[in-house]
């Protein structure tokens, strides 16, 4: 068993390999970075979902009044595929809000905005901080450890707490969309998914697959289920998670990989672990190099 100072050496050895090219940011390698382009206009806003048109791309919300732009009322809003894909009837959310200067209207960076969930996620949030702070440099969760208890958001939505996973085999992952690296998450999240159909193959029962975000400003939910649906996951027991900043970074911690954005480039370690139904680590892989059926091998065991 590695100690944490021999984990966190090796962590940074891996780190290190990776700054001559880490995954940047989109805008570094000449694409439009999301948000207000020359011309538009951008204004916070919320409201309630009344429906959403997957096949047109957009929402029909009922919206409170939008500071400096308008009054309270009902309108269409373009927004991404994997937003309306997430969005359902009903929810309460909060998004950017950009106009062009023809006037056309559409929303970002859309997140959930019910008391309910939000309430959830902070009292998860402050729990979860606490629990790093009172472990301190012990804060690594060796092979063997029992996993920390977190409440995120997946890719439709809905909060995702740790107890959703009890009873199950977990295999999880760390990844977030933007990255541009072949070999680092696209290559992970394609084991991930190989690993998924290997399982079902073998007719293992009870397995969940999560990847939880790098880049919780970015990912929100819809950008997730965009993820998810572009590179046809089977999303019935593969989880998208992403939330909090603070909430990511404690988790980071805890499961001891490294992730810092220096300007337009995140230089990341990456990590794939084996969790049994105890909420235990029973295996862990560092880096993108291991083998689908290894871990599907252990799940058996």
């Amino acid at each position: 068993m590695r100690t944490n100072a021999a984990r966190r050496l090796a962590a940074w050895a891996a780190l290190g390999a990776l700054l001559a090219g880490g995954c940047g940011r989109p805008g570094g390698d000449g694409a439009a970075p999301a948000g207000a382009v020359r011309g538009e206009r951008e204004f916070a806003l919320t409201g309630e979902v009344v429906s959403a048109d997957r096949t047109r791309k957009v929402l029909v919300v009922r919206h409170n009044a939008v500071l400096g732009y308008m009054p309270a009322m009902t309108m269409e809003f373009a927004v991404s595929a994997g937003d309306a894909a997430a969005a359902s009837a009903g929810e309460r959310i909060r998004a950017r809000l950009f106009v062009d200067a023809a006037g056309n209207p559409r929303l970002e960076d859309i997140w959930p905005d019910d008391k309910v969930s939000l309430d959830s996620i902070d009292a998860g949030s402050r729990m979860l901080h606490q629990d790093t702070i009172e472990k301190g440099k012990e804060a690594y969760r060796e092979v063997g450890d029992t996993v920390p208890d977190f409440v995120l958001l997946d890719q439709n939505g809905r909060v995702a707490n740790s107890a959703r996973f009890r009873g199950k085999q977990v295999m999880l992952n760390f990844i977030y969309s933007r990255c541009p690296v072949a070999d680092m998450c696209p290559l992970s999240t394609a084991k991930m998914m190989q690993a998924q159909k290997l399982a079902k193959a073998a007719g293992i029962r009870d397995v969940e697959f999560v990847s939880i975000t790098l880049d919780p400003a970015h990912d929100t939910p819809g950008v997730l289920r965009e993820y998810a649906d572009e590179r046809g996951i089977d999303t019935s027991n593969f989880s998208f998670l992403t939330g909090p900043e603070s909430a990511i970074r404690d988790l980071l911690t805890q499961f001891g990989v490294i992730a810092e954005f220096r300007g337009d480039i995140l230089d990341h370690t990456l990590a794939t672990l084996l969790i049994d139904g105890k909420g235990r680590i029973t295996w862990r892989a560092d880096g993108s190099q291991w083998q689908p059926s290894e871990f599907v091998g252990r799940m058996t065991r």
